[in-house]
C-alpha cells in the first residue's frame, strides 16, 4: 500500500536528519568500543540512553556472566558485560516491539583503524563498526524520536548489549526475559550488501580439546615424555569429517595450539573449533559425536584429552511468523520505493537467541555496507536516511496494524 500522510512526513523528517544522523554515527564510531574497553562502550551506552530516556523510556542495568575461561582466557580478570534495556511504557492495544542492538566491535582500539573517514564523493565512509553496528544504533534512536515527534504512539523496548561479538553470553538472559514481554523483534544488524532480508540463520556453538602429557627432553628423556600435540591431533581429521554442508552442518577446528620448543616433548596443546548447524538437534548431534571421537584416542598413561563445548547460538529458521514479519518489512521498504531482498545466512547474531525464545524477529534492519570486521569496514552513507526510514515506518505500521504471524 502507498505510505499515508503520516507515514509521508515521518519519511520527510528524517530525511532532514541527513547531517545529524551522520554526525551521530561519527560520534560512535569514534568511540573505540572493541577490545571489552568497557569505558568507551559504558560511554556509548550513556550516550543512547540519554537520548532514550528522553522519549520516555525508563532503564534498567544487568551484569551478566563473562564467556566460559576455556573459550576466552581473559574473562576471569575481565570487567563483567553490561545489559541495559531501555522501555517505554506499554500502550494497551498497541504491538510490543523489541529493538536490539549491540555497541561492541571486534575492532581493537589501539589499532590505526580507529575515526570515520570520509570518502570524498561524499557516498561512502570507512570506519571501525560503522556498519556493524553503530549504524544500526544511529538509525533505530532517530527513527524512535521521529515517531514521538509525529505523534505516532509506540511500545518498544530497546536491549543494549556489550557482547554480541563474543557470543552474547552476558546478553542472553535478558533477551530471553525481554523476549517474552513483547511480539516481534527487531534487530539491527547490517544488511546485505544488496540491502537484503536475512530471514534464515544457522546456530553456532564452540569447542575446545585439551590434551596433557609430560615433558621431557627429546635427546635425553625422549621415551619418558607424553606428547601432548600428537594426542590432539589424532581427533583433527574424524573431526573435520563430520562436516556436512549440503546437511546443514559445519566443523571445523580453526585454532592449534601447543609446545615450547621442538627439542621438548610437548605436554600440553590445545585445539579450538566451531560449528555451524541448521538445527539445534543438528548441533548437539554433532558435539556428541565429537565427544566420541575425543573419547576414542588412546593416550598413554599420564596423559589425558578433555573436551569442553557451548551450543550458545541456536538456529533461527524461517519460520511462517518469521516470514510474515519479513513480508510486512519488504512491503514498507517497497512503498519506501527501496528494494528488500531475501537471503540467507551462515552468520549469527542476538537474532539467533531471542527467536528461540519464542519471539518472531528479523534482524539485519540495520545500514548497508561491506567490509564488516576488517580494517576496510564502510558503509553507504545514503543508507543511515534510507534504512531509518524503513526502520520507523515499519515500527509505526506494526504499532497500528499489530502483528499476529
Amino acid at each position: 500500500m502507498p505510505l499515508d500522510a503520516v507515514e509521508q512526513r515521518l519519511r520527510e523528517a528524517i530525511a532532514a536528519r541527513r547531517e545529524s544522523l551522520l554526525a551521530d554515527l561519527r560520534t560512535h564510531v569514534n568511540l573505540p568500543t572493541g577490545g571489552a574497553r568497557a569505558p568507551a562502550m559504558d560511554e556509548s551506552v550513556r550516550l543512547l540512553v540519554e537520548r532514550l530516556s528522553a522519549l520516555g523510556a525508563s532503564t534498567r542495568s544487568v551484569v551478566g556472566p563473562n564467556p566460559p575461561a576455556w573459550l576466552s582466557p581473559d574473562a576471569a580478570g575481565r570487567t563483567p558485560r553490561k545489559v541495559v534495556v531501555c522501555s517505554r511504557p506499554n500502550v494497551k492495544g498497541k504491538c510490543r516491539v523489541l529493538v536490539s542492538g549491540h555497541v561492541d566491535t571486534v575492532h581493537e582500539p589501539d589499532s590505526a583503524f580507529r575515526s570515520l573517514t570520509i570518502a570524498p564523493d561524499g557516498k561512502t565512509a570507512t570506519g571501525p563498526g560503522c556498519v556493524d553496528m553503530k549504524g544500526g544504533l544511529v538509525i533505530a534512536v532517530h527513527a524512535l524520536e521521529a515517531l514521538q515527534e509525529a505523534g505516532l504512539d509506540a511500545s518498544w523496548s530497546f536491549v543494549l548489549s556489550t557482547d554480541e561479538e563474543t557470543g552474547s553470553f552476558a546478553a542472553d538472559a535478558t533477551l530471553r526475559e525481554e523476549a517474552a514481554r513483547h511480539d516481534v523483534g527487531l534487530a539491527l544488524e547490517p544488511a546485505t550488501p544488496e540491502g537484503g532480508l536475512v530471514v534464515e540463520r544457522p546456530g553456532s556453538g564452540q569447542f575446545m580439546i585439551e590434551g596433557t602429557g609430560r615433558a621431557a627432553h627429546v635427546g635425553r628423556d625422549f621415551k619418558s615424555g607424553i606428547n601432548a600435540i600428537a594426542a590432539v591431533a589424532r581427533t583433527v581429521d574424524p573431526i573435520q569429517a563430520l562436516a556436512r554442508p549440503d546437511d546443514g552442518l559445519i566443523v571445523n577446528v580453526g585454532v592449534i595450539e601447543g609446545g615450547t620448543a621442538t627439542n621438548v616433548v610437548p605436554e600440553r596443546a590445545r585445539a579450538f573449533g566451531n560449528i555451524r548447524c541448521s538445527t539445534p538437534e543438528v548441533g548437539r548431534r554433532a558435539m556428541a559425536e565429537i565427544g566420541a571421537i575425543v573419547a576414542g584416542v588412546t593416550v598413554p598413561p599420564g596423559g589425558s584429552l578433555t573436551l569442553c563445548s557451548t551450543l550458545n547460538r541456536p538456529a533461527k529458521p524461517a519460520t511462517p511468523q518469521v516470514m510474515g514479519l519479513a513480508g510486512l518489512a519488504k512491503a514498507a521498504a517497497e512503498d519506501l520505493g527501496q528494494r528488500l531482498p531475501f537471503s540467507k545466512t551462515g552468520g549469527v547474531c542476538e537474532g539467533n537467541n531471542l527467536q528461540d525464545a519464542g519471539l518472531p524477529t528479523i534482524d539485519t534492519l540495520g545500514v548497508r555496507g561491506g567490509g564488516l570486521h576488517t580494517p576496510t569496514e564502510g558503509i553507504e552513507l545514503a543508507s543511515l536516511v534510507e534504512r531509518c526510514q524503513l526502520l520507523a515506518v515499519l515500527i509505526a505500521r506494526l504499532s497500528r496494524m499489530g502483528f499476529s504471524g
